[in-house]
């Protein structure tokens, strides 16, 4: 057992020489590598030798990398003696650049770039030779080289006068562009002709360049054809408008017809860019039949084309709409839909893909994808009013397509449908539903780009122009944005879920609180407690506090602020206690500093005693600020308790980070009142007296909602009641005509109906009393009760979240000032009730007579009541 086990590990050790070997091996070439004293000595430059003495050595007799370094430094040699850099330092670089490698002829482009485009050089004493280097390096035979010496002379033509471009530019680009040069040189030809065209008069362009332009677009190669195309939107603005319809017009007419994909591609992107520019003539006699052939060509054969046809074809309706018939403009719109179902086949209302090989399918799916890019375009072309009739079907396949991209298109320009639609807005109510409850996250993060305005347009609508109430329910909005947060949560990209929760702050204008209450609030303390993302929590605790902050119910606020206490500041994890705090400083933000102080203040001060010294080091940085939500002399208590929480700190601490905080946090406690300016105090103040007006608002809205919820109660009430008493009557008055017992009965009834009438006011009136508030919400309330007072059921004010708007806050301002009614009571509808009692009380002690007619008086008001019923 043992002579086994020793030759096991001398075998293991003589393993481990042979690594150790190896790895011998593997730092051989790092030594050669190094440089040797001959390799240092030839890098080695003089150091008496001035910058343009050392340039010079460097590119006559320097290694590939100084050259390179030398070209680069160049712009800072020309700034520093440009004279001597331009008479021995170019040259150099001239003869360099022959024998250059990629990196240092690119190096060579940036530089002279930058040198051209500095305004210390003297353009008219060396523009020549440097544009004479980089002329001849156009021809470069790396297409990579090339395109980066033209780019250089293009962004350089901006910064050259006239007549340098004249003389050095204008005058080699003729022969550039013949026939017997390059392809390459032909193209640069084109594009240069493009920039430099704006630079003259257009009786210079007409003469000297139109001519050049001509025989480019009637070149050979179908690549210098193409290219010419897209320049002649220059060309087209430099001519002026005079001329463009025979200069420019025939030209784009002939190269739409050719036989190339990407030349008719490059003419009809041309001709929708210029469309401002031809008048209705040539629109309706030259541009539409040329586009209707391309679009039906386009179609039928499938071309390559048909991709930018879907992506321009929101602009093109646009320019042509003005000079379309009836007919024409049905065309385009009918071929629009053509477009979105392109690739698709419609069974029992559902899209799905047909068996296309997989190319094609990727090119029709990106034709969908730009249609679904241009329906907001294409909505307005086809007028909003005629949406449903037009459009709709097409918008909700888009909508349920099977390709993931046109799906996350449409909800990317959902919000610029439902602004079109205005008060039909809920013809896509379903659609929207669809889009929030979409299988991939992708179309959900594109909808959460503009959710909010989505949101609130959606449900601020009516459903139609004589909608009463301002806010609709979405029908399936609210299961579809939990779906929608659930799916968020389930998934690795956090900051979609992020995202989604800040969008979620909106939900107070949208729903009503109730489903706030009950669908929401729970599922935002679960996240801020279990979640492990740091930027999903605050968000959460961001939303709870908007969702506490609009909550109209006394009740369901001291349950969510208790529910904040239990779970967060006393929770068992000190994670939840910081984030806690995170509420605090986002609390402070959102309430009045009344509010925040009578709710949040103490907790966040208890947490001093925290064991935990992140938790104390955090209260101990947020001093500052709950220092200043207190206001004083009211809140001396206060400021007495978090004085003394300073004291515990400065004494008990041991941690030496919470000490060092602490000790920073003193020193600024004493400076706030000094060092803040009074301005920026006084717009604070003026911000918190918002707030405050702000939640008191929300209480009397939460005691007028209450008040017309028992009045309505209550007038159902007195009605069922009226119905039985004017029943009552009528069977007294068949029976009454024998004898008085029936009076003595009448009066006997009058008088019990009247005690249970007192009672059940006195029963009713002891409802709870909200909580003590200003003078002026005083006169508020007395005059919006004595304004419900007079009218039941049918005048009570209607409340809904829109109220929690600012220019809502404003009225209800306003009204606030106006000198309170006269009311004797915060329950109208039982005043009414008392009143009709005493008369029946008077009639009843009259003769018979008098009593037919207050039954008869009773049967009408009843008749009355029923009709308004």
């Amino acid at each position: 057992m043992f002579p086994s086990k020793m030759t096991l590990n001398h075998s293991g050790l003589f393993g481990q020489i042979d690594d150790l070997q190896d790895l011998t091996f593997i730092e051989r070439p790092i030594r050669r590598s190094l440089k040797t004293a001959e390799e240092i000595d030839k890098l080695t430059v003089d150091e008496d030798l001035n910058d343009i003495e050392r340039a010079v050595y460097l590119l006559s007799s320097g290694q590939e990398i100084q050259r390179a370094s030398v070209i680069v430094n160049l712009p800072n040699l020309v700034r520093q003696n440009p004279a001597e850099t331009f008479r021995r330092v170019v040259p150099k670089v001239r003869e360099v650049l022959h024998v250059a490698g990629v990196d240092m002829q690119l190096a060579a482009a940036g530089s002279f770039l930058t040198t051209l485009q500095d305004d210390i050089i003297l353009i008219q004493t060396h523009t020549h030779s440097i544009l004479q280097i980089v002329l001849l390096n156009l021809d470069h035979r790396e297409a990579v080289v090339s395109n980066a010496w033209l780019e250089t002379l293009l962004s350089a033509i901006d910064a050259l006068p006239k007549e340098t471009i004249r003389q050095e530019i204008l005058s080699p680009l003729v022969s550039k562009a013949q026939l017997s040069q390059s392809v390459q040189a032909r193209l640069a030809s084109c594009r240069i002709l493009g920039k430099v065209v704006g630079k003259f008069e257009p009786s210079i362009v007409k003469k000297d360049l139109l001519p050049l332009v001509r025989s480019l677009c009637q070149d050979v190669e179908y690549e210098v054809r193409s290219c010419m195309c897209r320049q002649l939107e220059n060309v087209a603005r430099g001519i002026g408008l005079e001329h463009i319809k025979a200069a420019v017009l025939p030209e784009l007419v002939e190269l739409a017809q050719d036989e190339g994909n990407t030349v008719r591609l490059a003419a009809f992107d041309t001709i929708i860019n210029l469309l401002e520019m031809f008048d209705n003539d040539d629109r309706t006699c030259v541009i539409f039949p040329l586009v209707k052939t391309f679009c039906e060509k386009c179609i039928k054969a499938d071309e390559a084309v048909l991709a930018s046809l879907s992506y321009q074809y929101g602009k093109l309706c646009h320019g042509l709409s003005a000079s379309f018939t009836e007919e024409q403009h049905l065309w385009f719109l009918e071929f629009y839909k053509k477009l979105c179902l392109l690739g698709l086949q419609h069974e029992n209302g559902h899209c799905e893909s047909q068996p296309y090989p997989l190319e094609l399918e990727n090119k029709y799916a990106l034709v969908r994808r730009n249609c679904a890019y241009n329906f907001p375009a294409m909505m307005v072309f086809a007028d909003p009013n005629h949406f449903l009739s037009e459009l709709y079907r097409t918008f909700s396949s888009l909508c349920h397509d099977p390709e993931i991209s046109v799906r996350r298109s449409t909800a990317e320009g959902f919000h610029e449908v439902v602004k079109l639609l205005g008060s039909n807005v809920h013809y896509i109510h379903k659609e929207l539903v669809a889009l929030l409850q979409d299988d991939s996250l992708e179309v959900l993060d594109a909808m959460l780009t503009h959710l909010q305005e989505t949101l609130e347009l959606s449900s601020s609508r009516g459903d139609g122009p004589g909608s009463e109430n301002k806010l609709v329910n979405v029908p399936d909005l609210v299961p579809a944005l939990v779906t929608a947060e659930q799916k968020a949560a389930s998934s690795l990209r956090w900051r979609v879920h992020e995202k989604l929760l800040q969008r979620y702050s909106c939900l107070p204008r949208v729903i009503s609180g109730d489903q706030i209450y009950y669908r929401f609030l729970q599922r935002m303390f679960t996240i801020i407690t279990t979640n492990n993302v740091l930027p999903v929590q605050r968000e959460a605790a961001r939303t709870l506090c908007v969702f506490l902050r609009y909550n109209r119910k006394q009740e369901q606020r001291q349950e969510i602020v208790s529910k904040v206490m239990q779970d967060l500041a006393q929770g068992r994890s000190y994670w939840n206690r910081l984030r806690y705090l995170d509420l605090c400083e986002i609390a402070m933000e959102l309430f009045s500093k009344s509010y925040f102080c009578k709710n949040f203040l103490m907790e966040a001060l208890e947490l001093v005693n925290d064991p935990v010294a992140n938790v104390r080091y955090k209260l101990c940085h947020m001093l500052p600020r709950l220092r200043s939500t207190i206001r004083l002399p009211t809140d001396k208590h206060l400021q007495q308790q978090l004085d003394f929480c300073v004291r515990k700190l400065l004494c008990r601490e041991k941690d030496k980070d919470v000490v060092a905080v602490v000790r920073k946090i003193v020193l600024e406690l004493d400076k706030m009142d000094i060092t803040e300016p009074y301005h920026k105090r006084h717009e604070r103040d003026l911000l918190d007296q918002k707030k405050e007006k702000e939640e008191a608002l929300l209480l009397e809205m939460e005691l007028l909602e209450r008040q017309q919820s028992e009045a309505k109660l209550s007038g159902e009430k007195h009605t069922e009641k009226k119905r039985r008493d004017s029943k009552a009557g009528l069977s007294g008055t068949k029976g009454m005509s024998v004898s008085t017992s029936g009076a003595t009965l009448s009066t006997s009834a009058g008088k019990e109906m009247r005690k249970a009438k007192l009672a059940r006011s006195r029963s009713l009136s002891s409802h709870p009393t909200t909580p003590k508030i200003t003078n002026s919400e005083k006169s508020l309330k007395v005059k919006e009760s004595g304004s419900c007072s007079g009218t039941g059921k049918g005048t009570m004010l209607p409340i809904n979240d829109d109220a929690l708007r600012p220019h809502h806050y404003n009225v209800a301002t306003s009204s606030s000032s106006l000198p309170p009614t006269p009311s004797s009571s915060s329950m109208p509808v039982l005043i009414r009730s008392n009143t009709t009692s005493s008369v029946d009380h008077r009639s009843n002690s009259k003769d018979t007579q008098s009593r037919k007619l207050s039954i008869q008086r009773k049967s009408n008001s009843f008749g009355m009541q029923s009709g308004r019923e």
